[in-house]
């Protein structure tokens, strides 16, 4: 395993991180990701994609057949930095015949956190996932989204600097995940780095600061959803009498295209100003116009972009060749 200087900023720097099952299955095949101290980060991608081997690497469960890079400023797979990490792997299983609390003291002491900042710890945890009421009762009487709840609580019972969240909102109600988000929040606002994988695209456009995008072992796009988008923004103008009797440009003035489909004109820019001289024109001819909104791609959309074969528009197929 090789190692680079770590930077200051960042709880995670990884270069060239691969790994290959008996030779022939290429789970990973060269992940460079970078995630900034104190921010929420998306790690998405689809099934197959390798995001659960990339978290089980960073958790020494798996070992990398390469892989270059620091966490929290050691190198990856230094087994004390662990003891700074949190961590909820994805279909995790707590003993039915423990209480929420137990589950969390039992935890905590196995990552040798003392007595007293267990008992300190816990209830500060419990209210903060909202099982305080369920603290003394067992896991096996839970819903799955109660189990999240005490899974992500267990993740934090050391004072993690950085949080792996595998699925944390997986099989949740909408109250939940809802729940969930507030919770992300809480632990950005304590000052803590997590990563978060999940299936849920909609939920982590709500928290994420940055994302990363898994396609066939390697990473086809990182950054903030401003600058994934940057150049695919638009204006959607909704308005009524847009018909024969409207003469509409196919251009605006400065080159942008306008296209129509019923009621909504589509206008390929950013620029607001831009926009008025065909506004003032459809005032002009007649038309009402009802709304005029900014609109940009969504995580899910840069996700399908990410997933779809350009020269094909078929989704790509875990180990398939792009």
């Amino acid at each position: 395993m090789t190692t680079r200087t770590a930077t200051a900023d960042l709880a995670l720097d990884l270069r060239g991180v691969a790994k290959t099952y008996r030779g022939k299955v290429h789970a990973l095949r060269g992940i460079d990701m970078h995630v900034g101290k104190g921010e929420i980060f998306g790690l998405l991608g689809p099934n197959g994609a390798g995001k659960s081997t990339l978290v089980k690497i960073l958790m020494t469960v798996i070992s990398p057949t390469a892989c270059a890079g620091h966490m929290l400023g050691e190198p990856v797979g230094n087994k004390a930095t662990l003891s700074r990490v949190g961590y909820l792997p994805e279909h995790h299983r707590f003993p039915d015949y423990l209480t929420g609390g137990q589950v969390l003291d039992f935890f905590a002491s196995m990552a040798n956190v003392p007595r007293a900042e267990r008992r300190r710890r816990a209830p500060e945890l419990l209210e903060l996932v909202g099982m305080r009421e369920w603290a003394n009762k067992k896991v096996k009487g839970y819903s799955k989204g109660m189990r999240q709840r005490i899974g992500i609580a267990q993740a934090l019972m050391n004072d993690p600097d950085l949080v792996l969240l595998d699925e944390p909102t997986d099989g949740v109600d909408p109250v939940g995940r809802r729940d969930i988000r507030n919770i992300l929040v809480e632990m950005k606002q304590r000052g803590k780095t997590v990563l978060i994988n999940s299936h849920l695209l909609s939920e982590l456009e709500m928290v994420c600061d940055r994302v990363a995008i898994l396609v066939q072992g390697v990473v086809a796009s990182q950054g903030t959803i401003e600058s994934l988008t940057k150049g695919q923004e638009r204006y959607e103008i909704e308005a009524d009498s847009i018909g024969n009797a409207v003469v509409l440009p196919a251009a605006l003035p400065t080159g942008e295209s306008v296209f129509v489909k019923g009621s909504i004109l589509t206008v390929a820019t950013a620029d607001a100003q831009r926009v008025q001289p065909l506004i003032d024109s459809l005032r002009g001819q007649g038309a009402v116009i009802r709304s005029m909104k900014p609109m940009r791609p969504s995580l899910e959309d840069l996700f399908m972009q990410a997933v779809t074969d350009p020269s094909t528009g078929a989704t790509l197929k875990p180990g398939a060749s792009r």
